[in-house]
């Protein structure tokens, strides 16, 4: 076995083994394929050769931010059936069972990324050090795709850190950073990461077996009603969060309870049983192609020259948006300016920020001092001095082209010439904008979702005078913000907004037509939306979703014209969650908020039952239809783009696998012919089939082949 190549070499100095994870001439992460997964077992074979003269073997990474990232998604998407899939989850939780049975301590020294395969290494190791740093972070995320942790994580954790907390882990895929970790047993202590290494021998002690420990949430382990208890709070909030529709979740919570009190070996037989039929499933094969197309948006080409990294930003226009714009500025230490015309608009956008640092402190348990810091960072101001130093500004004000085109032209003259400017409009043309500047090739679209914090798409929009090194630039930064950046042409509602107004269109004609709200928004929360389009519409607010609209109407003519019904809403100052009240009641307490009864005097006093189905249909077929329309205008590039938007920024459930893939297994020769029958027995002007979609359909095609 070679020891100094591969991503896995054997070192021993003074009888300590070091197990170093990662190939130095590799990427920035490590993940386990084939080669490496053999190159783990071939090591920890050797220490059990070994084992007789060592002291203690310690578990590190040579990578500057991994530890190890986990099983490579491409190992599992190229297993041919449940057999394959479930063997190579066997083979896994051999070799970190081997690990686990080693007769010396062990001890694993994590700082980075450590997820999925990587977490159940250092479940099988006796002492976990993790570094004290923001970018170290620790969790089990294959629920996100549709799998079950298949190299003995299931069985480990909640030995290790108790039941509770290891569903809440498992359940949620999420990752926690170092202080979590320690405080719930996970690690069992943190240094900076220079001393990890150095400190690793003195946790050898004695071979203890990690005993557990003595509160209630480890003795829920033990007790039989308590378990039961567990798993039955853990099965309803799952049942609630997911309404059903997905798995992977549902799976995990069987194997681990009808493990419960079954040998070790039959155990692992049924989580890597089960990690086989989750992988050959449809649910797990549309989450894990929405991973890649995540990650192949993060990859921006080299257009840019180099150019540095954007150090300093400012925000123009304080409202709700602008304030989460200088949020995420300032959690990216661009210590940004927030300029409004007067304070009560910095007051607005300060309390967003404030508010946004302060949920993050408490999850994450800042301490006061960083907290405090951090909203400090963010400098409130109602004119543009100290805007030459700034790298980057987003202009966030009102949505009136006009008055963006005035504001641009102002920050234009305030900036430095090698400034980047963006402006955050949801639907009026960045081509038009663009006109106001000397400089338009330093300018493009930065369309953020709201709110800020909680949406991780943004649309970098292009228009033709725009420099492809800004659009990249701009790539560039949402990433390293910890945003997804899709870049789209320049049109009415550029990609999500288009697709997802026939959608919040359709919802008032059903209206109109005597649907009642109840039966159009659950038609769509079980087809496996968020929230139904009434409901979304209460949260953008009827009086920006109407103005969006009649730009879409002017840009797209009568396809895209809006029902009576916002309309009549915004004249009655129902205007959604702003102003407490629009299709839902939101002045009182409760999650759910009631339906609105005054919204009855704007609907026809007839009511008309309608099938499930044909309100799904009513809905959603015309986003597909809009979205044949929007590539064939060259607004998104392809349909994984639009898949990947419509999820991301619209809340398409990942499940369907994205609005096109879900178009394609219903088959475009189906989408055309639902159409045309709508077109002829409802608008003519509405449903008429886009000429692509009669193209895929003639020629037996599909978006995703197209």
């Amino acid at each position: 076995m070679d020891q100094q190549g591969g991503a896995v070499r054997l070192e021993i100095r003074d009888k300590v083994a070091y197990v170093a994870l990662g190939a130095p001439d590799g990427g920035p992460m490590t993940v386990l394929d084939r080669k490496s997964l053999a190159e783990l077992e071939g090591v920890v074979e050797d220490l059990h050769d070994r084992q007789r003269g060592l002291k203690g073997a310690v578990f590190h990474s040579v990578k500057e931010r991994c530890f190890l990232a986990g099983a490579d998604i491409k190992l599992i998407d190229s297993m041919g059936d449940e057999a394959e899939a479930a063997a190579g989850a066997a083979w896994g939780q051999r070799i970190f069972d081997r690990v686990e049975s080693l007769k010396v301590p062990t001890v694993s020294c994590v700082h980075g990324v450590c997820l999925g395969g990587g977490a159940e290494l250092v479940l099988a190791t006796d002492r976990v050090l993790m570094a004290d740093d923001e970018g170290t972070r620790i969790g089990l995320p294959e629920v996100k795709l549709g799998l079950i942790p298949g190299f003995g994580g299931t069985l480990r954790l909640p030995v290790r850190t108790g039941l509770p907390f290891a569903l809440d882990l498992i359940l949620s895929g999420r990752a926690v950073g170092p202080r979590e970790a320690r405080a719930r047993g996970l690690a069992d202590e943190t240094y900076p990461r220079e001393n990890l290494l150095r400190m690793a021998p003195a946790h050898f002690g004695r071979k203890a077996g990690r005993p557990l420990r003595s509160s209630l949430a480890h003795l829920a382990v033990e007790n039989f009603l308590s378990r039961r208890l567990v798993f039955q709070k853990a099965r309803e909030r799952v049942l609630k969060k997911t309404r059903g529709f997905y798995q992977a979740p549902l799976r995990i919570l069987d194997v681990m309870e009808a493990g419960t009190g079954r040998s070790r070996g039959s155990y692992l037989q049924s989580e890597s049983l089960a990690f086989g039929e989750l992988c050959m499933g449809e649910q797990s094969r549309h989450l894990r192609r929405l991973f890649f197309m995540t990650e192949e948006a993060k990859r921006v080409p080299g257009r840019d020259g180099g150019a540095p990294a954007f150090r300093r930003g400012a925000c123009v226009g304080a409202g709700v948006m602008g304030g989460g714009i200088a949020w995420l500025m300032a959690s990216n230490g661009m210590r940004p300016i927030l300029k409004d015309a007067d304070w009560r608009g910095c007051e607005t956008g300060l309390a967003q920020a404030s508010g946004n640092f302060a949920r993050r402190a408490r999850r994450e348990r800042w301490p006061r001092e960083r907290l405090e810091g951090a909203r400090r960072s963010i400098q409130p101001q109602l004119d543009y001095d100290g805007f030459r130093g700034a790298d980057l500004v987003v202009e966030a004000v009102v949505e009136d082209m006009a008055v963006k085109r005035e504001v641009l032209a102002e920050v234009e003259r305030s900036v430095r010439g090698d400034a980047v400017i963006a402006t955050n409009t949801s639907s009026l043309s960045v081509a038009g904008m663009a006109e106001a500047l000397e400089r338009p090739g330093r300018f493009a679209g930065l369309h953020f979702f709201n709110p800020v914090h909680r949406m991780p798409l943004v649309e970098v929009v292009e228009h033709p005078k725009a420099d492809p090194a800004t659009v990249d630039r701009l790539r560039r930064w949402a990433v390293s913000a910890g945003k997804i950046p899709v870049v789209v042409r320049d049109g009415p509602g550029f990609l999500v907004n288009r697709v997802l107004m026939p959608y919040l269109n359709e919802a008032g004609f059903l209206l109109e037509e005597g649907a009642s709200p109840k039966a159009v928004d659950r038609a769509a929360v079980n087809f496996g939306m968020p929230m139904g389009p009434l409901r979304l519409l209460d949260e953008v607010g009827v009086d920006v979703a109407l103005k969006v609209s009649r730009v879409l109407r002017d840009g797209l003519g009568e396809r895209a014209a809006p029902s009576g019904v916002p309309g009549k809403m915004a004249g009655l100052g129902l205007l959604g969650r702003k102003s407490s009240k629009g299709f839902y009641r939101h002045d009182l307490k409760g999650r759910e908020p009631p339906l609105n009864e005054a919204v009855r005097d704007v609907l026809p006093s007839r009511t008309r039952r309608m099938r499930e189905e044909e309100i799904q249909e009513r809905l959603f077929l015309p986003m597909v239809n809009e979205a044949a329309h929007a590539l064939a205008d060259g607004v998104a590039s392809d349909a994984a783009t639009v898949d990947l938007a419509l999820i991301l920024g619209a809340g398409f459930p990942p499940f369907r696998g994205g609005l096109l893939r879900h178009a394609d297994s219903v088959g475009a020769g189906r989408v055309l012919g639902s159409l045309r029958r709508l077109a002829e027995s409802v608008s003519p002007a509405r449903h008429a089939p886009a000429p692509l979609l009669a193209d895929l359909a003639g020629s037996g095609g599909s978006f995703h082949r197209a």
